[in-house]
């Protein structure tokens, strides 16, 4: 959602507590020793009726976790399994974070107010619970980034320094702690599925599917799908189109989220959770964002097969609700459909009208190959090329002279610049953090990719 939401009226429904259970475990927050606001996104918390919160009351329910009026008496942290790296861990769950609230936004979508470094929960293991100010830092920009550039992406609602100092392996210690709220359309991950399964809890499982389903509610299944009013089979193939979509979302843009695991998939179909994320500084299939994906699984150019790995992952755990060919004739969609997705997205940040068929893909091909023979990355890239003004390969160009305008298309190039949100420009912002305690650089950076999602919004 590109566009301002309109201002709404809050609207509790913590309709998770039907559920509530067997999918988590009720926790208190962290005490904090401090709690400053350093990040609200009013822009998202008008469309869920908060924008008018004073800072007091701001810091008491997003610093301090008093509950919102009429939702979730206790914070919920749930319970998962999950692949990391496509071995299964059966001992995760929500160790930093917990569902903190369920509301309706402006178009009358249930979502969810959910934590990250909010305090330890009995699923944190070895872990504090905490999160670094700069890995909050980190999402905030993402996040801004993903929407203005069309992904549907969890929003980044709330960041709040807690005063704590935190050890951390990879990057210099103590360092400054903070706890965030996202902005969620929904919680629920392919790995919630897994454990129900895995633990043999059938009528849970079935129960999990009727909930998301009537929280998420999305197209029937095509006319010919073999089982499609079978509940199991209706989930799946919603999933499916989600995914293959989000999984364009990210080529789209040039985007490496870094920890595709199934713990990391939320069905609702909206990207979240975002650690070691990366944009491309040149187009590079290979290229990895997680120093520990030693063997590149989930390197740019293979984000649409590890995505379509992870809805595997949830037809195998819907399999006790329903037989196999109905799951796998669900899981055939997701290359035509990653395609569909990744033509129109692709296009759209040309400034360009999808045709479908091969002369999409051509002119996505001729677009990869101007960007690796002119070295430049997919922001500079598309910022130069939006509306086919792009000069400099000849291919590109002639497919690009075919395709209709999208209305109101023109050049983002100044726009683009300023958005920039490479590893040095992250890096740049957060050292004005850390080294004067300047928040200037950060929040004009998030005015800049503001004002890059308007300027590619459609007329």
């Amino acid at each position: 959602m590109r566009a301002g939401p309109q201002a709404n009226d809050y609207t509790p429904d913590p309709a998770i507590l039907q559920i509530a259970a067997w999918l988590g475990d009720p926790v208190a927050g962290a005490d904090f020793p401090e709690t400053v606001l350093r990040f609200r996104n009013d822009r998202a918390a008008a469309s869920v009726g908060l924008a008018g919160l004073g800072e007091a009351a701001w810091l008491e329910h997003f610093g301090r976790f008093a509950p919102l009026p009429g939702n979730l008496p206790q914070p919920l942290a749930l319970r998962y399994h999950g692949h990391q790296f496509r071995v299964y861990n059966p001992e995760l769950g929500d160790g930093r974070g917990f569902l903190f609230a369920q509301l309706r936004d402006d178009r009358g979508r249930l979502l969810d107010l959910g934590t990250k470094g909010s305090g330890q929960t009995p699923w944190s293991r070895a872990g504090d619970g905490r999160l670094t100010l700069k890995g909050g830092v980190r999402e905030v920009l993402a996040t801004e980034m993903l929407e203005a550039l069309g992904a549907n992406t969890s929003k980044t609602f709330s960041l709040i320094e807690t005063g704590e100092a935190l050890g951390r392996g990879d990057e210099p210690s103590p360092t400054r702690s903070a706890v965030m709220v996202r902005l969620s359309h929904g919680h629920i991950r392919i790995g919630s599925f897994q454990r129900l399964a895995a633990l043999g809890e059938r009528d849970h499982l079935a129960a999990l599917v009727a909930y998301v389903l009537a929280a998420y509610p999305g197209p029937p299944p095509p006319e010919d799908a073999p089982g499609r009013g079978e509940p199991a089979v209706i989930l799946l193939h919603q999933v499916v189109e989600r995914l293959a979509d989000m999984a364009a979302s990210y080529m789209a843009a040039g985007f490496v989220h870094g920890v595709l695991n199934t713990d990391n998939m939320n069905v609702a179909g909206e990207s979240f959770d975002y650690g070691p994320w990366r944009w491309l500084t040149a187009w590079d299939p290979t290229f990895t964002a997680a120093y520990f994906d030693h063997a590149g699984l989930y390197a740019f150019g293979r984000q649409p097969e590890a995505i379509h790995w992870n809805c595997a992952q949830l037809a195998v755990a819907l399999r006790p609700l329903c037989d196999a060919p109905p799951l796998v004739a669900a899981l055939e969609r997701f290359g035509p459909l990653y395609q569909a997705a990744l033509a129109r997205r692709f296009l759209e940040r040309l400034g360009l009208h999808a045709r479908g068929g091969a002369r999409d893909g051509a002119l996505i091909a001729a677009a990869e190959a101007a960007m690796r023979g002119l070295a430049l990355s997919p922001d500079v890239f598309f910022g130069a090329a939006r509306g086919g003004a792009m000069v400099g390969d000849a291919d590109y160009d002639r497919l690009a002279a075919d395709f209709i305008p999208l209305p109101g298309a023109r050049p983002v190039p100044s726009e683009a610049a300023a958005a920039r949100l490479d590893l040095d420009e992250v890096e740049r912002v957060w050292a004005a953090i850390a080294e004067r305690d300047d928040w200037a650089p950060f929040h004009a950076k998030v005015a800049a990719i503001r004002q890059l999602g308007i300027s590619l919004a459609p007329a």
